[in-house]
């Protein structure tokens, strides 16, 4: 704003300005100039009969002072620091503030949410690597002794199923694993068994498979949206522990995954898709009706993880709001489902009750709230 936008008052220094602006909230605004540098105040005020001349100096007053007050004390600190230049801890901190100053570059022209986020992920990623070096003996193990494992990842549109995969395999051997992630069904496939076209992916001796959604698509996804009858539907929920059972016991490893996302968080990861052209690309048709079917979703969910959990085949239910937190409570699941060769100890192979919940505790939230 120009000063032409403002009405001089009897006060010394004090300027109104003559209309409520819209960039402040459609508020009138003072300013004062102090050592050549200009500040603004937003008065408060939408209505300017109820804003006195005396009121306004006197919010800009305390406004100034404190502005004042706050240089002065800068430059008394600063005047301590200079005749402590000597002082050891001084020393310290500047060696320690160049260290963080060649880490973080030009840390001023990012911002301060990016920054943060990019140095956590740091963090998060060196928690993971000890579990994802037992990743790697657990898939030497399973070569070894000519196992098979299936590991299914479950759970509603945006819940961090993705992003779990690719930090679970990122140091794996990928000639002994395959990530899996199946479109629509031909028409051919469409007239065949059911879980045909899923047997012809399972893996070989010393192989694991991982699906990005697998046969519970039949549970959840057919149904609400009419890919499937109702009878094809309760056919498979019928069938499908016993098929499950079968391969466990015919040595198959079958570790079931569910990520359990909120509504709100859901909600918020759409919208990043949305916003961020990185993301747009993940956002779907599909996805614009997950919100409005969340209460479909939420019923086909509780049937499925109450009628398909079984000794042999369990769900394991991953609260994943927090996505490092997820991730790192898969890993540990996986970890656990197998006695592997030359296991770290001294890591913790404990669930974490907050994240990794059961299935009975899922269950009887989803009675009282349906925000999972």
């Amino acid at each position: 704003m120009n000063l032409s936008d403002f009405e001089k008052t009897d006060y010394s220094g004090l300027y109104i300005s003559k209309a409520a602006h819209p960039t402040f909230g459609n508020k009138y605004i003072a300013r004062f100039q102090y050592e050549k540098k200009r500040y603004v105040k937003v008065l408060g005020y939408t209505k300017k009969d109820n804003l006195t001349k005396k009121a306004a100096f006197t919010l800009l007053q305390k406004f100034k002072d404190s502005v004042i007050v706050k240089k002065e004390t800068k430059i008394k600190n600063l005047n301590t620091i200079e005749k402590d230049e000597n002082d050891e801890k001084y020393q310290k901190l500047l060696e320690e503030n160049k260290v963080l100053k060649d880490i973080l570059g030009d840390f001023k022209n990012v911002e301060i949410e990016a920054l943060h986020d990019g140095i956590q992920k740091v963090y998060d990623l060196e928690e993971l690597k000890n579990y994802q070096i037992e990743l790697i003996k657990l898939q030497n193990y399973l070569e070894a002794e000519n196992k098979r494992m299936i590991i299914l990842f479950e759970g509603r549109d945006a819940s961090g199923k993705g992003g779990a995969i690719r930090r679970i395999t990122r140091y794996m051997n990928n000639k002994h694993y395959r990530v899996v992630a199946l479109g629509k069904p031909t028409e051919t496939q469409r007239n065949q068994w059911f879980f045909q076209r899923y047997i012809q992916h399972f893996p070989t001796g010393g192989e694991a498979v991982l699906f990005d959604r697998s046969w519970y698509n039949r549970a959840m996804v057919e149904p609400i949206f009419g890919f499937c009858t109702k009878e094809e539907h309760e056919i498979f929920m019928e069938d499908v522990v016993n098929f499950e059972q079968d391969l466990v016991r015919q040595g198959m490893i079958l570790i079931k995954l569910y990520f359990s996302v909120s509504k709100d968080e859901q909600k918020r990861r759409f919208d990043r898709r949305i916003n961020d052209p990185l993301r747009h690309w993940k956002f779907s048709e599909v996805d614009m009706q997950a919100q409005d079917l969340w209460t479909e979703f939420s019923e086909k969910k509780y049937e499925m993880l109450r009628r398909t959990s079984s000794r042999s085949a369990p769900w394991h239910v991953v609260r994943s709001n927090d996505k490092h937190k997820a991730r790192l409570e898969a890993m540990k699941i996986i970890l656990n489902s197998v006695d592997y060769d030359g296991r770290n100890y001294t890591l913790n192979f404990e669930a974490d009750e907050e994240v990794n919940i059961s299935v009975q505790k899922e269950l009887m939230q989803m009675r009282k709230s349906a925000n999972y």
